[in-house]
């Protein structure tokens, strides 16, 4: 897909999130001078077209009063990773849920997902109710609790430019 000035124009308005609105596409399209339905029909054009890769929401968890967040690690049988992760998929406290291989033999865990809740004891809490819910009673894993936010936000491409008009 080429990219024209006005295309660049709405990445460099995006990239720093999208405004708390009700209608965020309207007012980035405010911004820089594109009306709301040209705003969300370029985005589409840019996802279809693989620009746009993703596109979603960063939430900082802890600003929301979610102070406890952890990365469960699971060791989950191959042929078990897509029923036993969409199973945890489901749970609306888990925000991630991914299959990533195995670095034996120090890092046995295949499966992770992410837990987030106000303090340690409801993450625990949480991780109990997967581990019911989803049969996981002898499936080896390890909780790990976050300690400390680097960076959370979205890609930054800085201001970009384009030969197209």
């Amino acid at each position: 897909m080429e990219l024209n000035a006005r295309d660049l124009a709405l990445i460099e308005a995006i990239q720093g999130g999208l405004p708390l609105t009700t209608r965020p596409y309207a007012a980035v399209g405010t911004n820089i001078a594109m009306p709301e339905d040209e705003v969300i029909a370029r985005l589409r054009a840019m996802i279809d077209g693989g620009v746009i890769r993703r596109f979603g929401v960063i939430v900082r968890h802890r600003e929301l009063g979610y102070r406890a967040n952890a990365m469960v690690v699971w060791d989950v049988p191959d042929n078990l990773v897509a029923e036993l992760g969409q199973c945890m998929g489901e749970f609306p406290f888990v925000t991630l849920c991914y299959q990533r291989p195995r670095q034996l033999p120090d890092w046995p865990y295949n499966l992770f997902c992410m837990i987030h809740g106000s303090d340690k004891a409801v993450v625990l809490n949480q991780i109990e109710h997967v581990i019911s819910a989803c049969g996981l009673q002898d499936i080896s894993h390890d909780v790990l609790f976050s300690r400390r936010r680097f960076k959370q936000r979205g890609a930054h491409y800085g201001k970009l430019t384009g030969d197209a008009a």
